[in-house]
């Protein structure tokens, strides 16, 4: 069974920065982890001109590099869910979600100003927490509340959530 966790925030809230230190803090304990992230707009592209990218324009089903050290898949896919790529990657001791807002996914609520925090009120079910620059004094938090730069705090909270922690 996945263990997964979600981050929602607008952009510029500090999604992607803290998941990079999440994951740097957790593969640090023994964690594997592993990172999904929502392209809402299908902007993200490979390289363009390089050899991927040229196969998959060709029509390419998929496109598979294999270096020394890691392995890049690119799959063409109609209407890809969320759900399907946690069951391709449960074997990792915990998936971190970015985006994905309007999913159904346990999520936590990210944001660094009094307008980011609007996000609160968007996401259904309500979020397990709130992580926030702690000069920030908002009301309407949901869940424990953990400043932003705990990246130590937020990592327990996490290990705890999912099960992977003896507190």
């Amino acid at each position: 069974m996945a263990n997964y966790v979600g981050f929602a925030g607008y952009s510029g809230s500090g999604k992607t920065t803290l998941i990079a230190k999440l994951v740097v803090e957790l593969s640090r304990r023994g964690r594997s982890v592993v990172v999904m992230k929502h392209d809402a707009h299908g902007h993200y592209n490979e390289v363009e001109g390089k050899d991927s990218t040229g196969f998959i324009k060709a029509g390419a089903t998929a496109v598979v590099t294999i270096s020394p050290d890691a392995v890049r898949t690119y799959e063409r896919k109609e209407e890809p869910s969320l759900a399907e790529q946690i069951e391709v990657h449960a074997d990792a001791d915990i998936i971190l979600i970015e985006g994905f807002k309007q999913d159904k996914h346990p999520k936590i609520a990210v944001f660094r100003t009094i307008e980011q925090g609007r996000i609160l009120d968007m996401l259904d079910p309500e979020p397990i927490a709130t992580v926030l620059d702690a000069s920030l004094r908002v009301e309407a938090y949901r869940g424990p509340v953990m400043d932003i730069n705990d990246v130590h705090g937020i990592a327990d909270f996490i290990e705890m959530y999912v099960g992977l922690s003896n507190f």
